[in-house]
């Protein structure tokens, strides 16, 4: 949820954008301090051949390999009308991986064609077990 103060929409710009995450392990509950970021452009082989994600960790504490994968194709705008509203941008697939933070920049500017402030503000996040 976020407070658009004269823009029309948000979203992610490009493949490389850097989602940054808290992470928790599934099996022990460890919650590494640093924030860690995954993005559409990295992909990880996963142990098996298996198929790829955008992170595969090992845990520090129990040892365990997890992994976290962005569906790129879940990736949608907030837009103007969602303004003060939830809204689902991005889902990810998890296997033993949480995100349990997100870290949004607040970002404000002056737009010099315009001459008016534009902005984010109070940007909210929640995640949703699928």
């Amino acid at each position: 949820m976020a407070t658009l103060e004269n823009v029309t929409k948000v979203r992610p710009l490009g493949d490389d954008f850097r989602w940054f995450l808290k992470l928790k392990c599934g099996n022990c509950g460890e919650i590494p301090d640093k924030w860690q970021y995954i993005t559409l452009v990295e992909s990880v082989p996963l142990k098996g051949g298996r198929g790829s994600a955008s992170m595969v960790q090992k845990c520090k504490l129990c040892a365990r390999e997890n992994s976290i994968d962005i569906l790129g194709d879940t990736i949608t705008p907030y837009n103007a009308e969602d303004s003060e509203s939830f809204k689902t941008m991005v889902q990810f697939e998890c296997r033993g991986l949480e995100p349990v933070d997100f870290q949004p920049q607040d970002w404000t500017d002056y737009d010099e064609k315009a001459k008016e402030s534009v902005g984010i503000y109070e940007v909210t996040h929640q995640f949703i077990k699928c």
